[in-house]
């Protein structure tokens, strides 16, 4: 084998919707084949979809359904028929797994395959009082699927610490990445504008938008100059506008809903504050490094993930968000002090760079090589 290699995406989720997950799969898939390689994703046949778009197998059918992990995932139904055809029909050099522990895709597929396997694990299991039960109900799967896995991946500490749990080999972590040329641009507000803070996600508790509008109603009680913007839909949207009402600061809030990413491009550049205080459930967090390289001094919640990214001056963003005074002041120390959210610009630039998808799909790269002479 020369320098180029056949590479299999093995994505669970549902390639057709967004998703860290799959933007991560893309990103790497184009990354790869810029260098030369041959890259293909596979994936579930989502409902309702025949041909799939070029670059994609289809392996058997998706249904989707919700877990305390993440919103939505797919599980695939494929005869061994299937797998074997496409895997002697492709001939892969590496089959690359994303969340291999989510059923049933990765788990039959692994146990068909004869290529170097890589494994990346995305998720980090809720801090919750299920937390014990759904460990109960993945641990078996999960290590069912582990001995099939030549290389294992993270992407970043909290990801491994359940992977940990289970095995002695060793986690490369590797982090999440962007396109950091799709978000720098100059700042389409000047500081001295009409003042705004936004949040952009789903609307669902563990993204702790409930409290967001606590800690803003304490911070906005006796200023008319500053408004909040929620960006995203879900399924808690009925009853946080009730609670903005409630609050009495409905005239401060604009409930956004859908953001297109071009619409999120522009608002990260123009807003004055951006707030993330995601409870748990959080492995790293693309949505900050969306905000550092857009230049959006950002607040976000102190769960295991977001630590990774808000490191050294960054960690002055980190907040309980249970804590309604400490995030307000947290709040109104951004908002008020102009100083300080250049100064974290500055962090933010200097940071950034280690996520751009290049320096990613450089470690990527390169352990593909090293597993496929390995193993």
């Amino acid at each position: 084998m020369g320098l180029n290699m056949k590479i299999g995406l093995v994505c669970p989720y549902n390639i057709t919707k967004g998703g860290g997950v799959q933007e991560c799969v893309k990103a790497l898939q184009a990354g790869l084949i810029a260098r030369g390689h041959q890259a293909h994703i596979i994936t579930p046949r989502p409902n309702g979809e025949m041909d799939p778009p070029r670059g994609v197998i289809y392996l058997g059918n998706g249904t989707d359904f919700s877990s305390l992990a993440t919103t939505t995932q797919l599980s695939a139904s494929i005869t061994t028929e299937e797998i074997d055809h496409v895997l002697a029909h492709e001939k892969f050099n590496v089959l690359h797994f994303h969340e291999p522990w989510v059923p049933m895709l990765s788990r039959q597929i692994l146990s068909r395959s004869r290529s170097v396997n890589v494994a990346t694990f995305h998720a980090k299991l809720p801090e919750t009082i299920m937390t014990k039960t759904l460990t109960r109900v993945v641990t078996p799967y999960t290590k069912s699927v582990l001995k099939y896995i030549h290389e294992y991946t993270a992407v970043s500490d909290a990801a491994k610490d359940f992977l940990s749990t289970l095995m002695d080999s060793p986690v490369h972590i590797i982090p999440n990445g962007i396109d950091l040329d799709h978000y720098k641009a100059p700042r389409t507000r000047p500081d001295n504008d009409p003042k705004q803070i936004l949040f952009i996600g789903r609307l669902e508790k563990r993204k702790g938008v409930a409290y967001l509008l606590k800690a803003f109603a304490a911070y906005a009680q006796d200023r008319d100059d500053t408004e909040l913007l929620i960006g995203g839909d879900g399924t808690d949207r009925e009853k946080l506008v009730q609670l903005a009402a409630d609050l009495d600061i409905t005239n401060k809030v604009k409930f956004l809903g859908y953001i297109s990413d071009a619409d999120k491009i522009h608002l990260l550049r123009s807003v004055d504050l951006f707030c993330s205080p995601a409870l748990y459930g959080e492995s790293f967090g693309i949505v900050l490094l969306e905000a550092m390289a857009s230049g959006a001094a950002t607040i976000a919640g102190n769960n295991p993930g977001y630590s990774t990214v808000m490191r050294d001056l960054g960690s002055i963003s980190l907040v309980d968000p249970k804590n309604t005074q400490e995030f307000a002041n947290r709040i109104k120390l951004f908002m008020d002090e102009p100083e300080l959210r250049k100064l974290w610009r500055k962090w933010a630039r200097d940071s950034i760079g280690q996520y751009d998808y290049e320096k990613v799909i450089d470690q990527y790269e390169a352990l593909y090589k090293a597993a496929v002479k390995r193993h």
